[in-house]
């Protein structure tokens, strides 16, 4: 009786899967499954219509040069190089291994400033003023020219005197960036913003003297505003340098450099890299 009933249930499947009689396969005829493949082919073919005319009617909207929509931050980013891991700058000067990756690091990010690159790609701008571009209409003025920024302007940070940049010495040099926002003006009345460093309160004894370059510390007003990396494609941006003279050896010191202008007068506690950026360097000597 078993065995009929699995004669039975396979006989089912079977004919489930192919009717002879009926010429239905899996429950369906030719004609039936005809006209479902049609209907999920127009169905499928209307939907990427819709997706390509609603991507097409998009991108009509978009600027090869200017996001159509950029939300403005209170105030920019900032960052160092060299960067470090988890931003921490910790070297032994006795130990050449330990600080060489941070040399050859700041030698890579101020090559495309050396004065000869600088001559033949940008321009020599008047000082303590916007470099406004404006387009002529419809007419856009792309590519857009940028201003020297050479890496001399740095001095003793340069690397070109010293080409340790101070951290064979225990006075290393770190560069400040500003984060690049198109079309930000820093400055309300035409004062240049400038950086301040200084050391975390339980640090405040440790940090020492230190040397900005330019000595002012200011980012000029002649780089700005920014029109983005494909209107102005060399572009460069401006830096300060800092340089750390008699910091405290053999000494965990959490330094923080803050962009200073009336343009900027929000700062978040939550986000540390809204116009400020923290770091901790300690230099070994045993």
């Amino acid at each position: 009786m078993a065995k009929e009933d699995e004669k039975k249930d396979s006989g089912d499947w079977k004919e489930f899967f192919w009717n002879p009689r009926t010429h239905e396969l899996l429950g369906r005829t030719a004609s039936s499954w005809g006209l479902i493949l049609l209907f999920y082919l127009i169905f499928y073919t209307c939907l990427a219509g819709m997706f390509c005319l609603t991507m097409y009617v998009m991108l009509l909207t978009l600027d090869d040069y200017k996001p159509t929509w950029q939300d403005r931050l209170a105030t920019p980013g900032m960052m160092i190089r060299p960067k470090g891991e988890s931003l921490e700058i910790i070297y032994n000067v006795e130990k050449t291994e330990s600080w060489d990756s941070y040399v050859q690091a700041l030698d890579n990010f101020l090559a495309p400033y050396n004065n000869s690159q600088q001559v033949m790609s940008n321009d020599a701008c008047t000082p303590d003023q916007y470099f406004i571009q404006e387009d002529s209409g419809e007419v856009r003025n792309n590519p857009k020219r940028s201003c020297q920024f050479n890496r001399t302007m740095l001095e003793d940070c340069s690397g070109l005197n010293d080409r340790t940049y101070g951290y064979q010495e225990g006075k290393p040099c770190v560069l400040i960036k500003l984060n690049r926002v198109i079309g930000m003006k820093p400055s309300k009345n035409g004062t240049a913003p400038y950086v301040t460093c200084g050391a975390k309160k339980e640090d405040s004894e440790s940090i020492g003297e230190i040397a900005y370059f330019p000595p002012n510390a200011a980012f000029n007003l002649m780089y700005y505003p920014y029109y983005g990396k494909r209107a102005q494609v060399n572009y460069s941006q401006p830096l300060v340098a800092v340089k750390f003279t008699n910091i405290s050896l053999n000494t965990d010191v959490n330094v923080e450099c803050k962009i200073n202008s009336n343009a900027f007068t929000y700062f978040s506690e939550r986000d540390k890299f809204a116009g400020r950026v923290s770091f901790k360097l300690r230099i070994d000597k045993v």
